[in-house]
């Protein structure tokens, strides 16, 4: 592993306080710090630490040292479900950790380890610069770069965790470290896709791109025209899409519940939701099949590019809920009819929305420079998910949730998505079995005891 004395130094925990800042189990703030984003996951780690400094985090790795435990980083905690049993691990939440800088004339942005997406888009957009942002506004930059990164503007710019240009953070023997393409380059590398299992990420800086607007929106339609509309907008997705484009076919099912505005409330709907950022009228040449169709909403009009951050419709606020996801390699009209069939109007038990998202452009071009996750090699992912605020809804949504996936199994990608998958064993690998060993070398260098853990560990190779 490449080194440098310039980026590489202890930060050193001995006379830094924690005071305040560690709350145990038989501490009254104990159950509020502990709540992850999704509460329908139940956390309830050995102790929990609210670090403000990369000299904090390394006090905090010390204390758990020091205590026979294990460490693991949390932002916000929206996949916090795979992290598993915490008894035996601190929890260091960073969401205090919310520092932002801007460099317009460079194009970059640096987001310490809590800052959640639509505060960078917003400082961004200040500047007429956009970001790689995920499409829940609250999600944490750290946590869904270090998976990946699927962006509505990816097809055109890639992940976002191959728009990384460094990675500060704090080992597992407490070293702060720099890591960029010329300094400490096999982390650079580990930590660009490879996720959350190398040490603990204090701050990234990455690319922004001059992008102000974009068209958005999405077609809606009784979700009983579910078969013509999705097999309109699949065949879209075959033809030669620009890659400004990226189209999800989606079915929502909507509860009857107070949260849900009153237009769509208790009702359901199959939509087709567009993002282009080219020549509007591109946009409307593409689409022009699917407004045939006669949609009964059309919100697809030009809006600047913090408008993306809301416009998928992810809730905004924790929730309790379930979800699940696979990557599809192809999606010919059988794959279509299995969708309609298994989570259309007919669903044995309707799930909250079922969405396919359209994938290749610079998602599937492997360039030299890029990290552990090179490219995306699938033409969709799918992601089902549903609300559980009570346990007895887990069971039928996680069985109507692999139904779905087993629906769609005969086209399914040998790769799983890491951000999508909300299980720790997934049905499918993560890396090529190629970047999955070094990731395992590169663990064994930096962290042999294997005492930073993440949601999809990567256990230390034998030495």
């Amino acid at each position: 592993m490449s080194t440098s004395a310039t980026f590489t130094r202890p930060v050193g925990h001995l006379g830094f306080s924690l005071d305040g800042k560690v709350v145990l189990p038989d501490d009254q703030r104990f159950d509020g710090a502990r709540r992850a984003w999704n509460l329908a996951v139940d956390q309830r780690p050995a102790a929990i630490i609210f670090p403000e400094s990369a000299t904090a985090v390394a006090a905090a790795i010390g204390y758990a040292a020091e205590r026979g435990l294990r460490v693991a980083a949390q932002g916000t905690g929206h996949n916090a479900g795979p992290l598993g049993p915490l008894a035996d691990t601190v929890l260091l939440r960073t969401d205090r950790m919310r520092g932002i800088r801007i460099d317009p004339q460079a194009r970059t942005a640096r987001a310490e380890a809590g800052v959640v997406w639509l505060d960078v888009v917003q400082a961004a957009a200040q500047h007429g610069l956009a970001a790689l942002a995920g499409s829940s506004p609250d999600v944490g930059v750290t946590g869904y770069t270090l998976g990946g990164g699927l962006s509505f503007l990816g097809r055109k710019y890639g992940l976002a965790a191959n728009n990384v240009l460094a990675a500060e953070m704090v080992t597992a023997d407490g070293r702060w470290v720099r890591a960029d393409a010329k300094h400490e380059s096999d982390l650079f590398w580990a930590l660009r896709g490879g996720g959350g299992s190398f040490g603990v990420v204090t701050a990234l800086e990455f690319r922004l791109f001059p992008v102000t607007q974009g068209c958005a929106g999405a077609l809606w339609y009784p979700i009983e025209r579910a078969p013509e509309v999705l097999h309109a907008w699949a065949e879209l997705t075959r033809g030669q899409v620009p890659d400004e484009l990226t189209t999800i076919g989606r079915l929502l099912n909507f509860p009857p519940i107070q949260q849900i505005p009153e237009p769509v409330r208790g009702q359901s709907f199959v939509i087709v939701e567009a993002y282009h950022t080219g020549d509007p009228a591109r946009a409307d040449a593409l689409l022009a099949p699917l407004r045939a169709l006669g949609p009964v909403n059309d919100t697809i009009t030009t809006v600047p590019m913090p408008a993306f951050s809301h416009l998928h419709m992810d809730p905004e606020q924790p929730v309790p809920g379930t979800g699940g996801g696979m990557m599809i390699d192809q999606l010919p009209g059988e794959a279509v009819d299995a969708i309609v069939q298994t989570a259309g109007a007919g669903a044995e038990f309707p799930l909250l929305s079922v969405e396919i998202r359209h994938l290749g452009g610079e998602f599937a071009r492997p360039r030299p420079g890029n990290g552990a996750l090179a490219s995306l090699d699938a033409q969709y992912i799918l992601f089902a998910a549903s609300l559980t605020p009570v346990p007895e809804l887990v069971t039928p949504v996680t069985a109507q949730i692999q139904a779905v996936k087993a629906a769609l199994a005969p086209w399914a990608a040998r790769q799983m998505y890491l951000n999508f998958a909300e299980t720790q064993h997934p049905e499918a690998p993560f890396w090529t079995d190629h970047a999955y060993q070094r990731l395992r070398q590169i663990k064994a260098n930096v962290d042999p005891g294997d005492i930073i853990r993440s949601n999809h560990p990567i256990p230390p190779a034998d030495r």
